[in-house]
């Protein structure tokens, strides 16, 4: 009764338009993500990682929905199977005396029986199979959906991380900007004192050093924050929970994309969409065989006295049937509803799987378009800092010798704190640049 099940065809480029060369690799059905983020080469984020697959409560919860799932195949299936069903009943019981062909006495006996009974409904038209199709097909989603949970969790993980250690860098470089800046006030102060320097040298270098100091209090706010979050998403008591300050240079890897024809074998997002798709369109039998009867069949049998030995062949029963069927007639329209939305449920399905793996292709090419921009930025923000830098200290030396006023220095220090600071965004945004594309790759194809 279901349709023939023909997925929407998307057909996957030779190649990524982001990243030309890559040739086509074997396909990995159900292959399995390996621990992508080692590739960062951090034992803190790998201990991260572990705990928040021990104890994070996302995980827990889509783990619990697989086994509702997987329970839900389980009852459906046990459909495809007869009910077996035993019993015994012991009773006594006094007839009338003045009963039908009765003699005007008023007997009294035991009545005692125990036997077993069948039930079984005869799939012809395919309820049950479809119905047991769908259930499974949907405990195979669920656990495509645990998979894809299990890919979020480790990529916001990797992601919070990144933005941790990118703000200690910030922290770092802002401790030491404010020590320089610290200097250049006690000098400017000295010469004030000296007759040297005026008033409005000493207020621009104590407006350059607050506003360094500002910022250091900012990017502490904003470290707790990404810390607590950490907590939540290992699950962690954000009050219990810390990770030390750390300074070190996070380097993000190449990530290995693969061929695209891979990409579709390897996203949980995809495989759940498809097998979703899949159960719509065995409910679609399920809703055209209530146009077709019912059947039913019956068993039973055993033992029944009223005296002597319960289990003996004389005191044996047994009975075949009944052999029920059951058809309705007429309902109003319900049963042709019912096909309708099946097929319209499908159609959704089937379009929510075409945009999830268009989704995963854009991901994809974001993520490898992202890490080549990102590299070229970083090059030319490197040179920009250095200059900048080189520009701050020759101010300043010319600020001391006499050569220039400290217009010039506070210009030139600003220009080069934002320079720095603009370095370590660019390369904490390769970073999660880089995490992501794991994530858009539903991990790396490497680790298989």
């Amino acid at each position: 009764m279901a349709p023939a099940y023909q997925p929407p065809q998307v057909e996957a480029p030779q190649t990524y338009k982001e990243m030309a060369g890559w040739t086509q690799a074997t396909p990995m059905d159900m292959a399995p993500r390996g621990p992508w983020w080692e590739r960062f080469g951090d034992p803190v984020l790998n201990d991260l990682e572990a705990r928040a697959e021990a104890a994070s409560p996302t995980l827990a919860a889509a783990l619990a929905r697989y086994e509702q799932a997987r329970a839900v195949a389980r009852v459906e299936a046990s459909d495809l199977v007869p009910t077996v069903g035993v019993g015994a009943d012991v009773s006594r019981q006094r007839l009338s005396g003045n009963r039908l062909q009765g003699n005007g006495t008023a007997p009294t006996y035991n009545d005692y029986a125990i036997g077993a009974t069948l039930d079984y409904e005869l799939d012809l038209w395919g309820r049950i199979r479809n119905s047991v199709k769908a259930a499974r097909a949907d405990a195979e989603a669920s656990r495509a959906d645990l998979a894809a949970a299990r890919l979020s969790l480790q990529a916001a993980v990797a992601d919070a991380y990144a933005r941790l250690r990118g703000l200690d860098a910030q922290a770092d470089l802002l401790h030491r900007s404010v020590d320089a800046f610290d200097r250049a006030y006690q000098l400017t102060s000295t010469r004030h004192e000296g007759g040297i320097a005026s008033g409005i040298d000493v207020n621009r270098a104590r407006t350059t050093l607050s506003n360094a100091r500002a910022r250091i209090s900012a990017v502490a706010n904003d470290r707790a924050a990404t810390e607590h979050e950490l907590a939540a998403l290992t699950g962690a008591v954000a009050s219990d929970f810390s990770i030390a300050p750390q300074v070190r240079t996070m380097t993000a890897p190449d990530v290995p994309t693969g061929a695209p024809s891979t990409l579709l074998q390897r996203r949980p997002d995809v495989a759940a969409a498809e097998r979703r798709m899949f159960a719509n369109n065995a409910r679609i039998g399920v809703a055209r065989a209530a146009f077709f009867p019912s059947l039913t069949l019956g068993l039973s049998g055993g033992w029944q006295t009223t005296h002597g030995d319960l289990l003996t062949t004389p005191n044996s029963v047994w009975g075949l049937g009944p052999l029920a069927a059951a058809l309705t007639l007429f309902d109003g329209g319900r049963r042709r509803a019912q096909v309708r939305l099946s097929r319209a449920e499908y159609e959704e399905q089937a379009a929510l799987y075409r945009d999830t793996v268009l989704g995963a292709f854009r991901q994809v090419e974001d993520g490898i378009a992202a890490l080549r921009h990102l590299s070229v930025q970083l090059v030319d923000q490197r040179d920009a800092a250095q200059a900048a830098q080189r520009t701050s200290d020759l101010a300043f030396t010319r600020y001391r010798d006499g050569a220039s006023d400290y217009l010039e220095v506070v210009t030139a220090q600003t220009d080069a704190l934002d320079a720095q600071s603009a370095l370590l965004s660019a390369e904490i945004d390769r970073m999660r640049a880089s995490i992501a594309l794991f994530k858009a790759l539903g991990g790396s194809p490497e680790d298989v």
